[in-house]
């Protein structure tokens, strides 16, 4: 069968002519709760180890169930499209929670307050502005390259929906299902493979993680002649899941990157600085002393930002084409009716109505506006249009690599890196040094991260509408309803996680000898938490900025210019213990800790930029050699942990395509048709529950760890001294016992059987 350069257009589960109750308010009110609650659950995540998992399939599922739950207490049948509303406005929450969770508390680090306008204004502007600039390019990135930009949480969180679609649904959708029919049974079918996977999911990840029956990370450390690499996986279902369904070739790119990091750059370094007898900046430590994490930290992580910000830009330029015929097509669409609906003979088709270009545009201005003019965030009209600029360039990248890699693995961390380093660069050659413009640049970079990471979480939901039939403009107003309301309770979140964790250390302990001036002081404060049932005085603030005579950080200061306590966050912070002996959780906020470096890097001039250069190196050697440069950096930025099961997850896509492939039903079908086909399979169905599964459990991972503090605690000394599988010299082994299982079971529902 010859391949056909002009395939016919994608048809949609709900035709355009159908019209089914959408935008309720019982579906954008329980979407915009879940986003807040996934919001909340996900800030904690990111706060802990830098990472989120995508919250649009586990949301997709929690509505469904509600739903059908109503039902059987006497409620209206829910239809797919008030299901993919809520499953719209419930996925905001997590985008903003990783933009904020990795950007604002370097606010803190750099030591300054995280005052709550601020965190709330960053939230609101940026996860605004990035499902804004995502609207116009809809038509292009979703419609137009549908066969080349996958979107695989996108397409995963579609067959939830239509697998789990209700009667009313399905007669819209011209499925006819008489009791015992072969339809009936593949939707059965179908439904079962999902949920089961979703349930396996779930509960793998609660008893590796929670119960501690097994290790969730493997790793093992090399010696010579690769000393000090190492090679691990985060043995989880839902990143084998989404290896799955990504396919095989971007799956090993990324491990690739990978493998350069650990298996090849970190003992490279350990090799010719072991020798060593003082540390190498930017690291403080000797070489000779570091592990693999340390090395990574220290050296790898900022050549794997050079590495992603040059494929980012290779990958803008190269889409420039794409991106002004989509502007175009935007552009000529006002005041103009694209694809009419015959049917009702006014307006275009209702699968292909957008909010209208002049909104858009309108409502870009009057956030620019309000970001130019809002004192908290410190900015000024240059700031401003760097928002705009890079806000567009990074949504742009970040909806087009969330259609190759999808959310959970867009480095987006890594783009507002670039953004920073760009931003910073520019301010240095402006002369704007110094701590006061640490906020500006800070500010805007966070709300570039939020921007570009909402437009790819916006990408992954018209894509679902897309695929499922449901009206594009009701879904964006209903994203854009549930980026407001998580904007506004993740500031609050944000402040009281830090407020618990702050230690008030006596400054006898850490600067017994530091005075101020304290007549030149007018900020006052008062104790919070735990200790100010203790001290109830007010104090002046003094922020030290050097290490001489004590650390930087926030002081408060007596009226007689002593040192009272150095405030010591709960984010990042250095204390474990208060001055009562009690223990306090700390946040360690990883990405945070990278953003705040590279603005006093460049900003006091001490960034590793030969460092950021071999990044960027990397990535134009692989575009000369024909690779995909933006894939393989995200590799090298990201842990090889969390991209090896993502090969391991394509590995087994590769097994079941090329086995599938000899059977009869797919003989003569080309490249694209078995793409396809693969992306309609029962291994696809599966890899869509493991990843909604694994997704939904990290939230009861966060509670555990979180407000159940003790019981995680008890759990993991229980599994220290009596279980084989979490500690000993053989856990690393067994605990790849269980998920040899479900990788066994994912290539096995993956393959089919013959037919005539």
């Amino acid at each position: 069968m010859p391949y056909d350069p002009a395939p016919p257009p994608v048809k949609p589960y709900i035709p355009a002519t159908a019209h089914l109750p959408e935008l309720t308010w019982r579906a954008l009110i329980m979407g915009t709760v879940l986003g807040m609650v996934f919001g909340a659950s996900s800030l904690y995540l990111v706060l802990k180890v830098g990472l989120t998992v995508s919250a649009s399939i586990p949301v997709a599922v929690i509505a469904i169930t509600l739903f059908g739950l109503a039902k059987k207490a006497g409620g209206r049948e829910s239809t797919i499209l008030e299901n993919s509303i809520t499953q719209t406005a419930g996925s905001a929450g997590e985008s903003l929670a990783f933009g904020l969770g990795v950007t604002m508390p370097a606010i803190m680090i750099l030591g300054f307050d995280l005052e709550i306008s601020r965190v709330m204004l960053v939230g609101i502007l940026g996860g605004l502005l990035g499902i804004l600039m995502m609207i116009p390019m809809r038509r292009t990135m979703i419609v137009d390259q549908h066969r080349e930009l996958k979107y695989p949480e996108g397409t995963a969180c579609a067959e939830v929906l239509k697998a789990a679609a209700t009667p009313s649904s399905r007669a819209a959708a011209g499925e006819v299902q008489l009791p015992g029919s072969d339809a009936a049974r593949e939707a059965r079918q179908r439904a079962f493979i999902i949920f089961g996977g979703f349930g396996l999911g779930l509960l793998y990840k609660v008893l590796s993680i929670s119960l501690k029956l097994w290790k969730d990370t493997v790793n093992f450390v090399f010696g010579a002649p690769l000393k000090a690499g190492s090679a691990g996986a985060e043995i989880s279902p839902e990143l084998l899941g989404v290896g799955y369904i990504i396919g095989p070739r971007i799956a090993m790119t990324m491990a690739a990157g990978g493998v350069l990091s650990y298996l090849l750059l970190i003992p490279m370094i350990k090799f010719f600085g072991e020798l060593l007898t003082v540390p190498v900046s930017p690291g403080t430590m000797l070489i000779k002393d570091m592990g693999p994490d340390d090395i990574r930290s220290a050296y790898v992580l900022y050549i794997g930002a050079g590495a992603v910000a040059a494929g980012g830009l290779i990958s803008l330029v190269r889409s420039l084409p794409t991106i002004w015929n989509g502007l175009k097509g935007g552009l000529s669409g006002i005041g103009k009716k694209s694809t009419l609906d015959s049917s009702r003979g006014a307006g275009p088709l209702r699968t292909d109505q957008d909010i209208p270009l002049k909104w858009v545009l309108i409502g870009c201005l009057g956030i620019i506006a309000v970001i130019t003019f809002a004192a908290p965030l410190h900015m000024n009209l240059l700031g401003a249009l760097l928002i705009l600029v890079f806000g567009f360039l990074f949504s742009t990248v970040s909806s087009r690599l969330t259609g190759e890699v999808g959310s959970s693995s867009n480095p987006i961390s890594g783009m507002a890196v670039a953004t920073l380093l760009f931003t910073c660069l520019i301010f240095l050659v402006m002369g704007w040094t110094g701590g006061r413009y640490y906020v500006t640049a800070l500010s805007v970079g966070a709300i570039v991260c939020i921007a570009a990471s909402n437009a790819g979480t916006t990408s992954q939901d018209l894509k679902t509408g897309f695929l499922v039939g449901a009206t594009p403009r009701l879904q964006q107003y209903a994203i854009l309803a549930g980026a407001l309301a998580s904007a506004l309770v993740l500031g609050p979140i944000l402040l009281k996680l830090n407020d618990a964790g702050t230690v008030y250390v006596p400054a006898a302990q850490v600067a017994p000898h530091v005075t101020v001036d304290a007549t030149k002081l007018t900020q006052t404060a008062q104790l919070q938490g735990p200790q100010a049932d203790t001290d109830h005085a007010t104090y002046k603030v003094w922020q030290k900025l050097d290490t001489a005579g004590g650390p930087a950080g926030k002081y408060l200061v007596r009226d007689d210019g002593s040192l009272a306590y150095l405030v010591d966050p709960g984010i990042n912070g250095q204390f474990h213990t208060r001055p009562d002996g009690s223990e306090v959780k700390k946040y360690d906020a990883p990405k945070a800790v990278l953003m705040s470096y590279i603005i006093k890097g460049i900003l006091d001039q001490q960034l590793p930029w030969t460092l950021v250069v071999f990044g960027v190196m990397i990535a134009v050697v692989l575009e000369m050699a024909g690779v995909n440069a933006l894939s393989f950096a995200v590799g090298v930025y990201l842990p090889l942990v969390s991209t090896l099961p993502i090969a391991i997850g394509g590995a087994i896509r590769w097994m079941v395509d090329r086995r599938n492939g000899t059977l009869p039903q797919y003989a003569g079908l080309n490249e694209e048709e078995m793409q396809a086909a693969g992306d309609r399979s029962s291994g696809t169905l599966l890899a869509s529950g493991y990843i909604a599964g694994g997704a939904l459990a990290g939230i009861i991972i966060a509670i555990t760890a979180g407000v159940l503090t003790g019981f995680d605690n008890q759990m993991t000394k229980w599994a220290e001294a009596m279980n084989p599988f979490f500690a000993g010299v053989d856990a690393d082994v067994l605990s790849l016992m269980p998920y040899a299982a479900i990788c066994v079971l994912l290539y096995w529902v993956g393959r089919e059987k013959a037919k005539r």
